[in-house]
């Protein structure tokens, strides 16, 4: 690869900035809320907030090409794109939809084969027969149109993956607290439900674990496991197929990140990776990255930060699994967008020094949550009766530990004691 396509982080004087990620060549343009898929040695990216073009990045020839673009009747709003399951080696399927009650819904399908492709003849051939690398309608088995969503159902920023038993089930979660099961075969949404969650949705985190990964929960009913985090909520979500239920159970969120969405997060190897995020108030957007174990339920917050703020990200494996792709734009720079890549090995490696510093003070940070819902609990109950001698020494006991905890926390011990002793 031409050296003068890449910087990397030390390029751009972020002298602590430790991870090797690189800076790819710029983007044709502001990919805001773009949604991206893998194939081969390509990066397919398939429009952003406004904006209807599609591009396919080779990662080797560090290139890129247009494929093709929405149709002009459609306007991207954090629309949703997935790749749908293929046997056909030289071609991909892809489903796009989105919209909601105000802005015009879209449901398209296209077939991609690669536009790097160097015979140009067979190229020719098999897009006049096939109609391929454009979008067209998504039809039901009749071939009539067919709009993925009811009328108030709002797409926008929802994430979407694909599962079942035979791959055919669409999972759908979307604003403002909506999970969805639909079936690509029979054109019909089977299952709604609500999420048990806080606040409203849109732009979150949403992965399926997969064979894959070992994490189909093997049983002669065969379940599914999704997982589910935006802002401070995190579930754990279990899909019974045979009998179309959902279970759902909560998943604590670090306080690192508990108050941001629109992170970039790909999942490998039972590790969800989460890269950045905008909390929308004073901190904007953040370069802190974050990894959650799925198997033992463990945040951990990586030592390393990305090059630059991001917001809107979207993060994505290569299709080898070797590499993480990062796209997203400029934070308050509207019209620039931001390619990154960074070695996949270098994020699931054992933790630092630093690493498990942050682990134990963020285990501090749980027990005063857990002393703070206690409390909470028995606010309506005489207190008198809980102003015991052991229980106030617990209390200053977990302050002295955790006095490396940043400062801000002295405000909740004073808070808990008080609570107690008053």
């Amino acid at each position: 690869m031409d050296r003068t396509d890449i910087k990397t982080a030390e390029s751009l004087d972020l002298t602590d900035v430790a991870a090797p990620f690189e800076i790819l060549t710029s983007l044709p343009f502001s990919l805001c809320r773009t949604q991206c898929v893998s194939y081969k040695d390509e990066i397919l990216m398939f429009g952003g907030h406004l904006k209807r073009d599609c591009y396919s990045y080779h990662t080797i020839k560090n290139q890129y090409k247009i494929i093709c673009s929405y149709p002009k009747n459609v306007e991207l709003h954090a629309h949703c794109v997935v790749k749908l399951m293929n046997n056909n080696p030289n071609e991909i399927n892809i489903l796009s939809f989105g919209g909601s009650e105000f802005s015009k819904r879209h449901t398209l399908k296209m077939k991609y084969v690669s536009v790097w492709n160097d015979n140009k003849e067979i190229g020719i051939k098999s897009e006049k027969k096939n109609r391929v690398n454009e979008w067209i309608p998504f039809t039901d088995n009749k071939d009539i149109p067919y709009l993925i969503g009811r009328n108030q159902d709002d797409h926008r920023g929802a994430r979407a993956v694909i599962g079942g038993n035979n791959n055919n089930l669409l999972f759908i979660t979307y604003y403002p607290e909506d999970i969805d099961v639909f079936d690509l075969n029979t054109c019909q949404f089977i299952k709604h439900d609500k999420l048990p969650i806080e606040n409203w949705i849109r732009c979150h985190c949403f992965i399926i674990k997969t064979e894959n990964n070992l994490s189909i929960i093997k049983t002669k009913k065969k379940k599914h496991e999704l997982m589910f985090f935006s802002q401070s909520n995190g579930l754990s979500i279990e899909y019974d197929e045979e009998n179309n239920i959902f279970q759902f159970h909560k998943v604590r969120v670090c306080t690192s990140i508990k108050s941001f969405v629109f992170y970039g997060y790909v999942y490998i190897n039972d590790v969800i990776l989460f890269f950045g995020g905008h909390d929308n108030a004073e901190v904007g957007a953040t370069r802190e990255i974050h990894k959650y174990s799925t198997t033992q339920n463990k945040w951990t917050k990586s030592e390393h930060i990305l090059p630059i703020a991001l917001s809107d990200y979207v993060a994505l494996l290569s299709e080898d699994n070797v590499y993480i792709h990062i796209l997203g734009e400029n934070d308050g720079k509207k019209d620039t967008g931001t390619y990154m890549k960074t070695r996949l090995t270098e994020w699931i490696q054992e933790e630092t020094e630093i690493e498990r510093q942050w682990i134990t003070e963020e285990e501090e940070k749980i027990k005063i949550e857990e002393i703070k819902i206690e409390l909470e609990k028995i606010k309506d109950v005489n207190i008198e009766k809980w102003k015991k001698k052991k229980e106030i020494e617990m209390i200053i006991e977990y302050w002295a530990h955790s006095l490396f905890i940043n400062v801000g926390w002295i405000q909740d011990f004073n808070i808990i004691i008080l609570n107690y002793i008053l």
